[in-house]
């Protein structure tokens, strides 16, 4: 619209309409004329570092450190041994074949300890959460359990079972059990109580509420337990193979504790840290593949 002065003795602006053309129109309308300026969330303008680099550089700069301190002399061979040293003996023991025998001594312990408490947990955290009188009967008799430090009772384990192979894997068994059990009790309890009445509106039986409600709710915290407990299996083998015991990991920490060689122990808690590692690696690519349907935050 443009407004034009009125002649004279006329009283009215003339108003008249602006003719523009579809062209024009078409051409201001243009994407690839406008100027857009993509909007960069502020976490990505920062200068990316591979992921790889960030994890690897505590540990090696921790490496550095004990290097340094060995070759000033701060930390002498009696109290900590050199990193060069202790590859120079992880190469030995590796050679002669004591250190491969011992890892599949304790593999074998903390795989047998592994699977009866994991029965044993997840068992009796499927009764006590999935029926009221379980619980009254199952929950209150674990949870006294619970609270006894484990390692108290492997002079009774002994009693019981003898020296042999039996009481170590009890005390893995028995460290295994009641994380697990707690935290799938935890899962199956947390379930949320809508999903359950939208299975219940859906005509699902009580097994079907099971399988297709409760049991993928609780799988989280299910994974999350058997972490835990793979974390606390390791200890109890540290515990289990320096009494009574004639091969392992721990038996060959016996030996060097004998001796006074730091150098073999550290190769050997050095064994056991990456044993442990491996073990979560693997309870971790479970849960990236069996949750795959629950997203989560990752970090910036």
């Amino acid at each position: 619209m443009s407004i034009s002065h009125a002649p004279p003795g006329s009283s009215e602006p003339d108003i008249s309409p602006i003719s523009t053309s579809k062209g024009d129109e078409a051409d201001s309308l243009d994407p690839a004329s406008l100027d857009l300026t993509p909007i960069v969330p502020a976490s990505s303008r920062r200068t990316r570092v591979p992921r790889w680099l960030r994890r690897t550089a505590g540990p090696v700069l921790l490496l550095a450190l004990w290097q340094l301190l060995s070759g000033t002399g701060v930390l002498t061979s009696d109290v900590l041994a050199s990193p060069g040293r202790i590859a120079q003996v992880a190469g030995d023991l590796i050679s002669d074949g004591s250190l491969t025998s011992a890892m599949g001594t304790s593999l074998q312990r903390v795989a047998f300890g592994l699977l009866l408490g994991t029965v044993i947990g997840t068992g009796l955290a499927l009764v006590s959460g999935l029926f009221r009188i379980g619980e009254d009967l199952v929950d209150a008799p674990v949870q006294m359990l619970r609270t006894v430090p484990f390692v108290g009772l492997i002079p009774l384990f002994i009693i019981w079972f003898g020296i042999g192979e039996a009481p170590k894997v009890a005390i893995i068994t028995l460290g295994v059990t009641f994380p697990l059990y707690l935290n799938v009790y935890a899962g199956i309890r947390g379930v949320d109580a809508q999903l359950i009445e939208a299975g219940e509106s859906l005509g699902l039986s009580r097994w079907g509420l099971v399988r297709h409600v409760v049991l993928p709710g609780a799988l989280p915290g299910a994974l999350t337990g058997l972490r835990y407990s793979l974390g606390i299996a390791w200890l109890a083998l540290v515990f289990a193979e320096q009494i009574n015991a004639d091969a392992g990991i721990g038996f060959l920490m016996v030996q060097a504790r004998d001796f006074l060689r730091t150098d073999v122990i550290v190769v050997c808690l050095i064994v056991y840290a990456f044993l442990g590692l491996l073990a979560d690696f693997i309870v971790r690519s479970l849960e990236r593949l069996l949750l795959q349907w629950r997203p989560t935050f990752t970090g910036r």
